[in-house]
């Protein structure tokens, strides 16, 4: 049995096109048709899964309609003397009354029921007057900006000029007797801080004096008081030793007079 030919019309039908420059991502669309009766299943594949984006990759296109599918280049170095390999594959096969599980669908189907279209990648870089226009026009508007500015910016220098000048004729004229003065004002005021520091200095002199005869004094007071009491003691001791003697003496005499009174009646 031949193999089927491609249900679903392509565009573009068999290369797909990247227009530089490849320092960004580069997109570009397929879109797929179904000009049939039936519902067709689809799955586009690649032979460099990594350096392309596809979306959607795969799915199912009702009879009649049609799918746009983008196809993202990821950045890289072109080298123009590099010719490319990439190649796009989109294979379909027609879905079945009741389908709900798609991997299952493409794992069991028989390859006399699929169909499929090549499709070849191709670089582009833009042409030379695409380079040019742009930054020439740009850069000629940024000119004619640049020009306009600076004659803003003489404008305004030159309305300013004047009012420095009188700022600066008036700044001048009122400094000089403001600094003669400046030089009296403050003389005086240093004068007076000189008296005033002179003063507090005498008065803490003063405070200092007092508070060391304070200090002297309250040192005397305790020694007097404990020389009064050790002398006080030392006078009872002294008292208590003295009538001692004529103690003994009034003894004796009361036992001799007792005696003697006693013998002789």
């Amino acid at each position: 049995m031949s193999k089927l030919d491609q249900v679903l019309v392509l565009d573009p039908p068999s290369d797909l096109r990247f227009k530089g420059p490849f320092t960004d991502v580069v997109t570009t669309n397929l879109k797929l048709k179904n000009p049939s009766d039936r519902r067709v299943c689809f799955k586009v594949k690649t032979t460099a899964p990594r350096r392309y984006c596809v979306r959607p990759n795969s799915g199912v296109i009702d009879a009649g309609a049609a799918v746009n599918i983008s196809v993202m280049l990821q950045p890289f170095d072109y080298d123009p003397n590099e010719k490319s390999k990439h190649k796009f594959m989109v294979q379909t096969i027609f879905a079945p009354p009741n389908v709900s599980d798609m991997d299952l669908l493409w794992k069991d189907a028989k390859p006399d029921d699929l169909m499929d279209s090549k499709l070849r990648c191709v670089f582009e870089l833009p042409s030379e007057n695409d380079k040019v226009e742009v930054p020439v026009i740009e850069g000629e508007w940024q000119k004619e900006r640049g020009m306009v500015t600076d004659r803003q910016n003489d404008v305004e220098a030159t309305k300013a000029a004047p009012m420095m000048n009188s700022a600066k004729a008036d700044s001048t004229a009122s400094t000089v007797p403001a600094s003669a003065s400046l030089d009296d004002t403050e003389v005086k005021k240093v004068q007076d801080k000189c008296k005033r520091l002179q003063a507090e200095m005498s008065k803490l002199a003063e405070e200092n004096r007092q508070l060391k005869e304070d200090i002297i004094r309250m040192r005397k007071v305790p020694r007097s008081d404990h020389m009064t009491s050790n002398s006080t003691s030392l006078l009872g001791r002294e008292a208590t030793t003295a009538s001692l003697p004529s103690l003994l003496v009034v003894i004796a005499a009361i036992f001799i007079g007792f005696f003697l009174g006693k013998f002789i009646l």
